[in-house]
């Protein structure tokens, strides 16, 4: 087998892609074929040592990726080989070939694409438990996303679609509102020429999103919460930017709006019943046609230096895939 191998937390250039042992399943484990893996930011900071996960080196990264079954390991009923998965851990995705565990991974339902699999479960699952869980989404209110051209925010354009919001997707480019009017997103603002706060106030008629969607953070965090509604639910996903916001906590009492903090991996952990429902909804969606991952470039998995330089550059509209021929 051949994987990208991070040695040391120097950034995406100091990976190396090596050939490396073909491991056997041991009790509990299945080895997998990869098909295809997404590109995800957690991806750019756990390769930096940024993250809140931190495997030890030396390891193989990648956190989210699709195949099927190539042996099954002692104990392990359920699954044969040839069955179709996908798996979301800390790393192991950007390889021909993956250990894990079987408890873990997610059956693909029949005629699920292995490229929509790879690119599934991490950014909609984010964003079904920040907007649905978290942020209590009911049908007719506002939905502000920011960053809504991204992975996750464009998994986040669709779900709050889908589940009967109207949706104002705020991207930094024309050209990524534009992709976010594909996605379904009913208005949009290009918050690099136009100011955040008046165009929500022009579009909401002064009422404000009920919910804003935020990975972003940075500079956009305090005009997108002054602009919040009454009783409006703040969910801080992540900190694309860079920067994370300080936000003045009189804002929250004035508007009575709550600041929601949304961590989709330790969900995913602690809830076990809830992560599978909620993913149970999302694969019955996917089925029906209400979301559907946007592939911006597939790329051969050999080019991952070439997927980080591009998702780092913030050029991405929707989810990269590196796939294995």
């Amino acid at each position: 087998m051949q994987g990208w191998v991070c040695s040391e937390l120097a950034g995406a250039d100091a990976l190396r892609w090596q050939t490396l042992a073909l491991p056997e399943p041991g009790a509990g484990e299945l080895r997998v074929a990869i098909h295809a893996a997404s590109l995800n930011f957690p991806d750019l900071l756990v390769v930096e040592g940024k993250y809140q996960i931190k495997p030890p080196l030396p390891f193989v990264p990648g956190a989210e990726f699709a195949g099927r079954v190539e042996a099954v390991g002692p104990g392990v009923t359920g699954w044969a080989v040839g069955d179709a998965l996908a798996v979301i851990g800390s790393h192991g995705g950007f390889a021909t070939h993956a250990l894990i565990k079987a408890a873990g991974a997610l059956p693909l339902p029949q005629g699920f694409d292995l490229g929509d699999g790879a690119a599934f479960a991490f950014t909609y699952g984010t964003s079904h438990h920040a907007l649905i869980d978290r942020g209590r989404l009911r049908a007719g209110e506002t939905v502000l996303v920011l960053g809504a051209a991204g992975g996750v925010g464009s998994a986040a354009v669709q779900i709050a679609r889908a589940a009967g919001a109207r949706v104002i997707a705020a991207a930094s480019s024309a050209e990524k509102c534009d992709f976010c009017r594909t996605l379904g997103a009913d208005a949009t603002i290009d918050y690099g020429r136009e100011n955040l706060r008046e165009a929500l106030k022009a579009l909401t008629g002064g009422h404000g999103p009920d919910i804003v969607y935020d990975p972003v953070g940075g500079a956009l965090a305090e005009p997108a919460f002054r602009s919040i509604a009454w009783r409006g639910r703040y969910l801080v996903v992540g900190f694309a930017a860079g920067a994370i916001p300080a936000l003045p906590w009189n804002l929250a009492l004035l508007k009575g709006a709550e600041i929601v903090g949304v961590f989709w991996g330790d969900f995913v952990r602690r809830e076990v019943a809830a992560h599978e429902a909620a993913m149970a909804e999302l694969a019955r969606w996917h089925a029906q046609g209400r979301v559907k991952p946007a592939i911006a470039q597939r790329l051969p998995m050999s080019e991952l230096p070439e997927a980080y330089r591009t998702m780092a550059s913030r050029r991405v509209l929707g989810k990269l895939l590196l796939v294995n021929k």
